[in-house]
């Protein structure tokens, strides 16, 4: 069976256990699944139950798909998601988007826990992604399939969508909470980068650090599906702070600011 097959056997499985095309999809990043427990009408699939599907391997990610309402609109959650750094391919990692894209989602919410680069970010806060620099060297538009989802030269000038980046702004505001944006940097993982490297990723514009998320909006995007973009900075990256990093902090400041970080979604879900 082909990739596309086998994403497709795992979308119309997806649509037999669920009423109608959620309008919006996301993908909730270490420590932030809790979203997923406010959503109303909830059904609940265990990626294990899933045709094809991989299975999150990381603590803080329950590893579960859940479809419900947030503010009047139907959403399709991702409580954990697959990373390189797992032994994943990187037509796994972003198996989901593709089920999402070939099911009709149209919307792409994507989050994740980061590290802090810039001296104007400081743990807890939720940087907006404007952009974001690949490091990994892989790509999910690579192969003879890929092309099945999209085109194979597809334009990244709006990797993150900026009408929905906009509203978000309101958002922020009327919530107080203060508007961040910034430059996500995608490096494979699982060791944190040293010091060294962290110097490098200033001097090349990068405001935060992650292991995750830029296979995903790749994805999305070669499919049409409009992406915006969270990074929970959960830490200062290494060098910053004269202390080590530890994913254990990273789950409990995500944590901590996971009020503030539902509340921000699902008032932006009601405007998208």
């Amino acid at each position: 069976m082909s990739y596309y097959e086998r994403i497709k056997e795992a979308s119309e499985f997806i649509k037999r256990k669920i009423p109608s095309v959620p309008e919006i999809a996301i993908i909730l990043g270490s420590g932030l699944g809790g979203f997923a427990d406010t959503m109303e009408n909830k059904i609940e699939i265990k990626y294990s139950e899933i045709p094809h599907f991989p299975v999150s391997t990381v603590k803080g990610h329950k590893g579960n798909l859940v479809f419900g309402r947030v503010k009047g609109r139907e959403v399709l959650a991702f409580q954990g998601r697959f990373h390189l750094y797992e032994g994943y391919k990187i037509e796994e990692v972003v198996f989901g988007v593709r089920a999402a894209g070939l099911l009709g989602v149209e919307n792409l919410i994507v989050t994740n826990a980061a590290g802090g680069i810039s001296p104007l970010l400081s743990p807890g806060d939720l940087m907006v992604i404007k952009d974001h620099i690949n490091l990994s060297g892989e790509n999910p538009a690579i192969g003879p399939e890929a092309e099945k989802f999209g085109e194979r030269f597809f334009d990244m000038t709006y990797a993150y969508d900026r009408e929905i980046i906009e509203k978000a702004k309101d958002v922020y505001k009327k919530n107080g909470v203060d508007y961040k944006e910034g430059v996500y940097a995608f490096l494979k993982g699982p060791s944190y980068e040293t010091p060294s490297e962290i110097r490098m990723l200033k001097i090349l514009g990068a405001d935060a650090v992650g292991m995750s998320t830029v296979p995903e909006v790749i994805a999305a995007r070669q499919m049409d599906i409009k992406v915006f973009g969270i990074s929970c900075i959960t830490n200062m990256a290494a060098g910053i702070l004269e202390k080590k990093l530890s994913h254990e902090e990273v789950i409990e400041v995500s944590k901590m600011v996971e009020e503030r970080f539902i509340k921000i979604i699902s008032d932006l879900i009601e405007i998208i």
